[in-house]
Parts: structure tokens; C-alpha cells; sequence
């Protein structure tokens, strides 16, 4: 059920609740709950957000439209409404897509969402693509023809993270390849479709080097349909988070919406993983599985001991499985997190040794989904748990683990909301 809210930790009354240290300014003033050892405010404010203080109301606020497809449980979109918020704008979900009821279950309790849609982004739009010139564009205007799509168009913003589909070859004709199947390609007729004035797809960072250049076509589109297109690499670590995640990003610009260039990323001086989790070690009343780590086999449990008995972080070479033994390329398989450092990419494998460097830094145990939730920028108060208290493992570690880290969301599109007018990029800092 969708909330009238922005946030579910959204305060009831605007201001941080009559608290005497408060940080932040209008729509993104919170609590301070950081450490004394934080020494900026921007280390401040995300550490207060995440330990769940709670945001002003946003109602009187003016309307950001927002779309999100594959939207999983909200991580990207999270980002997106703290940038809209940085710029006293109220973010609306109006659509959010994903095949996964679930996800779209989390999204829609943890932010402001209109009508959510259980469906594959490709049933969505109708559109056709031909080449001319040695660029591709659309041999008409997209339209959309689900009725649960059927929206105002000139949508504010845009967002998307299609999963990767390196298998494609949309130059092969002999294979009778379509670009239409290609879920980035659809993005890019969803948003043509929606005339959003801001569009922001995440992906993989060797899309750009996918079987078939769909990144090229995807550019070719936005070019044909009167986008300026930006694309960057990006690494949260060197925007100041505590996980070393590495993204690519597409911005595309309508250029009638177009106030001011593109800002550069900010970077900033990376965080540790105990900057993130330090507060979780010893949580009591856990919710489960949430604030508990998964029980690991009789060897891993070894593992994990050996790890800490001889005070290393990388396990040895004696100590793995015969198939991760001589020769292998991934240290970072069962083993420890440096609490000093920033945190690997948090992946679905979170549950696992096997899957990567998992171990807490400082516990002999698997990181929980609740660490694992925080690395990855959602708050505590996120809507993970049903209405029952409930969420399986399983389903907890594709949330979390499939998730663009709110923090960079929030500063790719935070830039993106500056180049259109709707804020001065000094006014977004939290």
C-alpha cells in the first residue's frame, strides 16, 4: 500500500521534532545522531540518516514526477528523493516497474508511489527502430500502450537500472536480432514516450562494451529525440561511501529543458565500513533474519575462525576449497572486511563466504542484512520487513544486494536536477 508520505521515516510535522542539534536544511533537515568522531557535516547528515532520523515532512511541498522502472526495492529512487528533497521539491512516484511484487511492495512502503506495476518494462511501450545515416532512431514516436502507464507526460524524472543483457547482438541481422528486446533500449523508448525531461539509467560498468554497442544505440535514440546524453563511470568510494561499488551511468537531458551544463560528480574522502555499521554489532531484540547473520556451514564456521585466530583478512591458500585453490584471481572470497576501509560491493551473495569478502571486520560472523542494508545507503525504518514483521533471506539479500547505494543516486541525480533549473547544485547538499 503506498504511503501519502516521501519517506516512511518521514516525520509527521516539519523540523527534526524539537531536538536541540539538528543538521541539514529544509526538506533534508534530520536529527543529529552521528558519532562525535564525525568531522564534517556531510559525514553527519548520511550517518544520521541512516541510524533512521527522521525526515521533515514534505506535503506543501512543489511536485517532483518521477518515474522508476526496474525498480527493485527503491534504492536508486531513494537517492533520487533526497536530491528532489535537497531542492525543497516533494518527490511523487508516479509509476514504479518491476517483475518482482515484492520489491515493488518495499518501494511503495518506503516511498511516495502513485500506482505501482508488476510487469516487464517491454510490454509497456510500443516503438520501432531503424538506422539512417549510420545512426539509429525511431521510426516513430513511442506510445505507450499498457493503460497502467497512461500518465501526463513531461515527467520531471526518469530513473532505471535494466538488467544487463550482454548475450544480445543487436547488429547481427543474419540472426534476425531485435533491438526492441533489449531492456535497455526500452528504457529508452519508455522515457521518449513519457517526454521526461531527466533520464537516468544505471547499469553494469562492461555494458559499455556489450555484444551488440546497445549503449551507442541507446545514445543514437536519446540524440534522435532532442536529449544531450552524459555518461560516467562511477565509484561510491570516491564519492565518500563506505563500499568501493563501481556504476555506469547514462544522464539524458531534453534540451528544451536544458538551464545550465551538467556539474561535474563531486568527489569526497571515502568512509569506513565501521563508519556505516559500528552502532549493529551487538543488536539486542533482533528482528529476524533481519538483524541476525546467517548460520554458516561447519567449514565456513572454520574458516571464519581461522580468519580472526591468526588476525588476517585474506584467508589462506590452504584453508579454501580445492576449487578456489592455486591460481585464483579472487582473494576476496571468504574473507574478512577491513573495518578501516571501505567495503566491497555489496552483492545478492551476501549470505555466503563463498560469494566474497562477507566476514564482519570485528565479529566472528557473516555481515547481517541489516549491515549490509546500511553499506548500501538505506536507513534504518526502510520497509524491508511486510506488514507481519516478515521477509525471507533469500529475498532480502536480492533487495539489498541489487540496489544502487542511495548516495549515489543522490549525487548523479542531484547534478542532473541543477542542469534543468530546478536547484542551485549549492542548495542540494544535505
Amino acid at each position: 500500500m503506498a504511503k501519502d508520505t516521501s519517506v516512511a521515516v518521514e516525520q509527521a510535522s516539519s523540523g527534526v521534532g524539537g531536538s536541540r542539534n539538528a543538521i541539514g536544511e529544509g526538506l533534508l533537515q534530520i536529527e543529529d545522531r552521528s558519532d562525535a568522531t564525525c568531522n564534517d557535516d556531510w559525514s553527519r547528515w548520511w550517518q544520521s540518516f541512516l541510524r533512521g532520523a527522521q525526515l521533515p515532512n514534505a506535503r506543501d511541498a512543489r511536485k517532483l514526477r518521477c518515474v522508476d522502472l526496474f525498480c527493485g526495492a527503491g534504492g536508486f529512487a531513494l537517492g533520487a528523493s533526497l536530491a528532489a528533497r535537497g531542492a525543497n521539491r516533494r518527490p511523487r512516484f508516479e509509476r514504479i516497474v518491476d517483475a518482482d511484487g515484492r520489491a515493488l511492495g518495499v518501494h511503495a512502503n518506503s516511498l511516495d508511489v502513485g500506482r505501482s506495476i508488476n510487469s516487464g518494462v517491454s510490454s509497456l511501450v510500443d516503438y520501432q527502430i531503424r538506422r539512417r545515416g549510420g545512426g539509429a532512431h525511431f521510426s516513430y514516436t513511442p506510445e505507450v500502450v499498457d493503460p497502467a502507464l497512461e500518465i501526463e507526460p513531461n515527467v520531471d524524472l526518469l530513473i532505471a537500472g535494466p538488467p544487463c543483457q550482454g548475450h544480445s547482438n543487436l547488429n547481427n541481422h543474419t540472426r534476425r536480432s531485435d533491438p526492441r528486446n533489449d531492456l535497455l533500449i526500452c528504457t529508452v523508448a519508455t522515457a521518449v514516450a513519457l517526454r521526461a525531461k531527466v533520464v537516468i539509467i544505471e547499469n553494469v560498468r562492461t555494458v559499455t562494451v556489450s555484444h551488440g554497442d546497445v549503449v551507442g544505440m541507446a545514445r543514437e535514440l536519446f540524440e534522435a529525440s532532442g536529449y544531450l546524453v552524459n555518461e560516467d563511470i562511477v565509484r561510491a568510494d570516491l564519492l565518500g561511501w563506505p563500499q568501493t561499488r563501481e556504476r555506469y551511468f547514462m544522464t539524458a537531458v531534453r534540451q528544451d529543458a536544458v538551464r545550465a551544463d551538467l556539474p561535474p560528480i563531486k568527489t569526497r574522502e571515502s568512509k569506513s565500513v565501521l563508519w556505516a555499521i559500528s552502532d549493529l554489532m551487538d543488536l539486542s531484540g533482533a528482528r529476524e533474519p533481519f538483524d541476525t547473520a546467517p548460520v554458516p556451514s561447519a567449514e565456513n564456521r572454520s574458516r571464519i575462525d581461522w580468519l580472526f585466530k591468526n588476525d588476517e583478512y585474506n584467508l589462506d591458500n590452504a584453508e579454501r576449497p580445492d576449487c578456489h585453490k592455486d591460481g585464483t584471481t579472487y582473494t576476496a572470497v571468504y574473507g574478512r572486511m577491513f573495518g578501516d576501509r571501505p567495503a566491497p560491493t555489496i552483492t545478492t551473495g551476501i549470505g555466503t563466504p563463498g560469494q566474497g569478502r562477507f566476514i564482519h571486520p570485528l565479529r566472528r560472523r557473516l555481515i547481517t542484512p541489516h549491515e549490509a542494508a546500511r553499506i548500501q545507503g538505506f536507513p534504518d525504518g526502510y520497509a524491508f520487513m511486510d506488514e507481519e514483521g516478515k521477509a525471507t533471506r533469500k529475498a532480502l539479500a536480492k533487495w539489498i544486494g541489487d540496489a544502487v547505494p542511495s548516495s549515489m543516486g543522490f549525487e548523479i541525480v542531484r547534478r542532473a536536477l541543477a542542469s534543468v533549473g530546478i536547484a542551485e547544485l549549492s542548495s542540494v547538499e544535505p
